[in-house]
């Protein structure tokens, strides 16, 4: 990043403005500062280095001298230390200003929106980035910036946090950066530490956003009472253009009389109160959909959120309070709400036969805790309850009486573990709040090691049962002492442990493969039917390649009717590119002239063609190898002029194939198709697998993609649906919901469905084994789509 680098003597004066500067003796006041850091691994020369923390050592100092740096802050001189000393009434707050001069004050040159509450704040920056992202993406600008205690991206940094809101010189480096690479919205969690201890300040916010009031974070290391708590989280508005006030929050009265004194616009939202300037009604699940109907001063209209929990529809009208305060068009606020998904927020896992569901999930305080409970007796009831959870050493000693109380209250079984630790015992921790369990009458164990803990939720549930595994999300790392250790995220944990349920239980499709032999009889219900693949793209470059052909010789050979059409994109590049010929692509279709044609049809009809029938061959399955061309098997006609010899299937004559097949043979078809002239064109892979399974009246349709089948998020593999039937899909065109190029995908689907094709299943190619395990496995893979039963 360019910043502008000012002498020592203006940092000195930006002090003794604020009265915060009580000697500078010796300090060199014309010499530059190239940078303001606390931490001495990073000190460069010409640093300003700032001694902060309560584990401050003087050996970070002297580090820093040895590096370069020339002058230091300090509360306090530091004896030995051959540097000039800044002394200074309170290093939080000068490392604030400072952070903020040094970086140029980048908050200025963003739109950046804070957000604060008791709850709801990861999920509301998550569903904000998602509709800034949308609108960005129309206006082909880059993506927005998020910082909060999931994630940072700010354009050149993005990792996993392990702090709600960054220290100062942090948080103004990520301005910076979101500056540096033009990026235009940046949201971002404000927690009450931030703010009491003054880590946002002079931050401006574009709107500053209050979810909700909860009794949490009392410790005398955090607030000491609830009122120090609200009051520092009040202080939010003194930074903000606009207001976007909850009025369903407690103590609603008091936010909004401190949001008037600072803000020039207000924005209110509520689901109680119509008279609120964005107004939520009628808010009821359909499917595993969330429907609501919003009114504002703009529009009224029904939204749709695909994220599970009820009480997210909050935290998507806070996000549409932004959206009205910021000017952001309705369109883009619906299509990110549809998409919008939160890494460790309210995340489901299951075994094969769903008789164990996990649930992952954030909420870690009385209020985040209330609501998910009500959400799961809503959504499963009946349902045995095992909660695992811990709490933070050290601090919000309230927040475990809270947990244990709501816990025990609900649960049938809790298991307290390991949640960041810090420097606390945890078994001290887990005593403190098994009390409170035990009061309601609860069983309970203590299980100090996180992964254990869950294993043995896992695997010991004999009934149908819900986990819900709270307070670390998609986290990957552990406070333990005053350091973060790596280790494995709750998702990462369940994942392991409901597979290992499976195969204890005999549900695990991979050991099924493994053991093709005990495999074949569940084959045989597939004897006789027809099945078409398509092969190709990045299953045929994957390692997997040898399996999938494992796996059609495997169907074969129990009688199934097995054809494999492939694809060669990257064949057909590479042996045009060995031979000169230039390659041009027009919405996603090769541009194809007759060098551009003699290359395809020699990469796919005589290389990978012959190559896969070779492969099959060696492995015992009787496959023949045929072009579109032969037979007439498939015709088409040009598909646009300016495409060239690319070709728009018309007719598939599917004789040729059914001889092949009855002859015990396995078809392997490379879409070159032929012409109503008798040439040669270019076809799309996919079209020319739907088009032959509907000719052939194929039982079953299978699309090897990269990806986990057709995905709300194409850059999200957590929002695949797993099976939908025709009208479910046009309805998901239709609203938006499936987008981009996952709309070939299911248009294809459709097709093939309405044109007698029994079923349609995408699958992620890149998978071992990924057809015989969707064929065997009792849980979904992929993308099923057939005809509404």
């Amino acid at each position: 990043m360019n910043l502008t680098l000012y002498p020592l003597g203006d940092y000195i004066q930006l002090l003794q403005k604020h009265s915060l500067l009580t000697n500078f003796s010796g300090a060199p006041l014309t010499r530059e500062v190239s940078l303001v850091s606390c931490d001495s691994r990073q000190v460069v020369p010409g640093t300003l280095f700032i001694c902060k923390g309560a584990h401050f050592k003087v050996e970070f100092l002297q580090s820093a001298m040895e590096q370069g740096a020339f002058a230091y802050i300090a509360e306090k001189p530091y004896e030995g230390v051959d540097l000039p000393c800044l002394q200074v009434t309170n290093v939080r707050l000068t490392m604030a200003l400072l952070a903020d001069f040094y970086y140029n004050h980048p908050s200025g040159k963003l739109s950046v929106v804070g957000i604060t509450g008791t709850k709801g704040k990861s999920s509301t920056t998550y569903y904000l980035k998602y509709i800034f992202d949308e609108y960005l993406a129309a206006k082909k600008q880059k993506p927005s910036g998020v910082v909060g205690g999931i994630e940072t991206y700010d354009g050149v940094e993005r990792f996993e946090a392990h702090l709600t809101t960054p220290e100062p010189l942090d948080l103004e480096r990520h301005f910076a950066n979101g500056v540096s690479t033009d990026m235009r919205y940046l949201t971002m969690e404000v927690s009450s530490q931030a703010l009491k201890y003054d880590r946002v300040l002079n931050v401006e916010f574009a709107a500053a956003v209050f979810l909700n009031i909860g009794t949490d974070h009392i410790s005398p290391i955090e607030h000491p009472d609830f009122e120090d708590y609200f009051s520092s989280k009040l202080r939010i508005f003194a930074q903000a253009a606009a207001a976007c006030v909850n009025l369903d929050s407690d103590h609603a009265d008091r936010v909004l009389e401190a949001a008037r004194k600072s803000c020039s616009r207000m924005i209110t939202f509520s689901t109680k109160d119509p008279s609120a300037t964005i107004y939520g009604s009628q808010i009821r699940k359909v499917g595993g959909d969330i429907l609501f109907k919003v009114k504002t001063p703009r529009y009224s209209r029904e939204f749709r959120l695909t994220m599970p929990g009820l009480f997210n529809v909050q935290n998507a009208l806070a996000a549409l309070a932004v959206c009205e305060a910021l000017g952001i068009p309705e369109q883009y606020a619906f299509a990110g709400l549809m998409k919008a998904r939160v890494p460790g927020r309210m995340e489901i896992y299951s075994n094969a036969d769903e008789k164990v569901s996990v649930i992952v999930d954030y909420a870690h305080n009385k209020l985040s805790f209330e609501t998910l409970f009500q959400s799961v007796k809503e959504e499963y009831p009946g349902r045995r309850v095992v909660t695992i959870f811990g709490c933070p050493g050290y601090k919000a000693y309230d927040r475990r009486k809270d947990l244990g109380e709501i816990s025990g209250k609900y649960s049938d079984l809790v298991i307290l573990t390991e949640e960041d630790p810090g420097e606390e015992p945890v078994e001290n921790i887990c005593k403190d709040i098994a009390q409170y369990v035990e009061k309601e009458g609860c069983d309970y164990t203590i299980v100090p090691d996180r992964g254990e803990a869950i294993r043995q939720a896992v695997l010991g549930s004999q009934e149908p049962t819900i986990i819900l595994l709270t307070g670390k999300g998609a986290e990957t790392r552990q406070k333990r002492g005053i350091e973060y250790i790596d280790c494995p995220s709750d998702v990462e944990y369940a994942k392991q442990f409901l597979h290992e349920y499976d195969v204890l239980h005999g549900m695990d499709g991979m050991s099924k493969v493994r053991a093709l032999l005990d495999v074949l009889p569940l084959l045989r219900r597939y004897e006789g039917r027809t099945m078409v693949i398509k092969y190709g793209g990045s299953a045929l470059d994957a390692s997997s390649t040898d399996t999938i052909l494992e796996d059609a010789a495997a169907l074969q050979s129990v009688g199934v009717r097995v054809i494999l059409v492939h694809g060669g994109g990257k064949e057909i590049s590479a042996l045009l590119d060995r031979m000169g010929v230039e390659t041009k692509f027009e919405n996603g279709y090769r541009v194809t002239d007759q060098a551009v044609l003699d290359g395809a049809e020699m990469a796919l009809s005589a290389r990978v063609n012959k190559s896969i029938v070779g492969a099959l061959d060696r492995i015992g399955a009787k496959a023949c190898g045929v072009s579109g061309r032969d037979g007439g098997l498939i015709t088409a006609r040009q598909k646009e002029e300016k495409l060239g010899l690319v070709g728009a299937i018309t007719k598939v004559d599917p004789r040729l194939l059914t001889t092949l097949l009855d002859a015990g043979y396995l078809p392997v078809v490379s879409p070159i198709a032929r012409s109503e002239d008798g040439a040669a064109l270019n076809c799309n892979a996919d079209d020319a697998a739907r088009a032959v399974a509907e000719a052939v009246g194929a039982d079953k349709l299978v699309f090897l993609t990269d990806t986990d089948g057709i995905l709300v998020d194409s850059h999200n593999q957590s929002t695949r649906i797993a099976k939908m039937d025709v009208a479910r899909a046009k309805e998901l065109i239709d609203s938006g919901l499936i987008a981009g190029g996952m709309i070939p995908k299911t248009m294809n689907c459709i097709h093939a469905v309405e044109h007698g094709v029994g079923s349609v299943t995408v699958l992620d190619g890149r998978m071992e084994h990924a057809v015989l395990l969707e064929s065997i496995s009792e849980k979904s893979l992929g993308t099923t789509m057939e005809k509404k039963r």
